[in-house]
């Protein structure tokens, strides 16, 4: 990756299961790419973590929500309500499982007389299969089903391909026009006056690979999803509970650290990040160390940590 590449990176906002403690949110991530900023569920507090952490209210125009926990959705109601304060008149647009438009218009029609200065579209998601969901000029999102007690999607962001730069010594070495420089940029190659043909490959320097990142929470181990997330660079994977307690985990329809660490290494990823710990552990270090003795590239996530690729 050069150095001119944007930034890519995600920060965690909440690292807790369904119950918070003093010093752990409930689950939300924001995730930026290419000036563009993504927030990933939205637990109670989800507003008070991105003031702390710095996440501009003006810049999320697109949440998306894995499922209907209430430790997943929690913050919205309090997250719309400041963006109404604030005075917003962006659109705002939700991807989740289409329920959560009466949860949300309930709420709303109790606290506002009048209508959100603001319009909030829904997306419904797809968890019978995996479907794009978002496309624009720098990243394309998809969703994917887990294996949850309720339906529950997880998300793949991939940034696009970026056109190579051309090589300065090179447009001056074979004289090549302005005119021809952005077909050579998409994949051309390039045939000078005396008729030699000089390959793309030869003009051309990549500026980095596509960068890429999926977030699975809530799920049990399922190799369902595998495809959805493979060769990620970064794969977030709820890890709630450790093996001692991997009955629970069946039945609750979670992970231990153990499970997200085989769908990291059968995925081919980069770097698992673990988090969704069960309230019970006040130290998250037993199941790290069994995630890691699977896959070593692992770490446990905490409030206000941030990832780059």
């Amino acid at each position: 990756m050069s150095d001119t590449a944007m930034p890519f990176q995600l920060t965690i906002l909440g690292t807790s299961s369904a119950l918070p403690t003093s010093n752990r949110y409930p689950t939300a991530q924001v995730l930026q790419v290419s000036g563009r900023f993504f927030l990933i569920d939205c637990g109670e507090g989800t507003q008070t973590q991105m003031r702390k952490y710095k996440i501009g209210f003006s810049k999320i125009n697109h949440i998306f929500i894995s499922h209907l926990h209430g430790d997943h959705i929690f913050g919205l109601i309090g997250l719309i309500s400041t963006f109404a304060l604030t005075g917003r008149t962006n659109e705002l647009h939700i991807y989740s499982y289409s329920e959560l438009q009466k949860f949300l218009d309930a709420q709303i029609q109790f606290l506002y007389a009048d209508e959100l200065p603001f319009r909030i579209v829904y997306h419904p998601l797809n968890f019978k299969k995996e479907q794009q969901i978002y496309e624009d000029r720098k990243v394309t999102v998809y969703s994917f089903p887990l294996a949850h007690r309720i339906p529950t999607c997880g998300f793949r962001f991939e940034e696009k391909p970026v056109l190579p730069n051309l090589i300065p010594e090179k447009i001056t070495e074979y004289q090549i026009p302005v005119r021809s420089r952005q077909q050579i940029k998409e994949g051309g190659d390039f045939t000078t006056t005396d008729g030699r043909i000089v390959p793309h490959a030869e003009l051309t320097s990549q500026k980095h690979r596509p960068r890429s990142f999926a977030f699975c929470s809530d799920t049990r181990y399922d190799e369902s999803y595998i495809e959805s997330v493979r060769n990620v660079d970064l794969l977030y994977h709820e890890a709630t509970f450790a093996c001692d307690n991997q009955d629970l985990a069946q039945t609750t329809y979670h992970s231990t650290g153990a499970d997200a660490a085989r769908i990291a290494l059968k995925a081919n990823a980069g770097k698992l990040i673990i988090g969704h710990f069960s309230a019970r552990y006040k130290d998250h270090t037993p199941i790290l160390q069994e995630a890691q003795e699977i896959f070593g590239n692992t770490e446990a996530i905490g409030e206000g940590q941030v990832f780059s690729v």
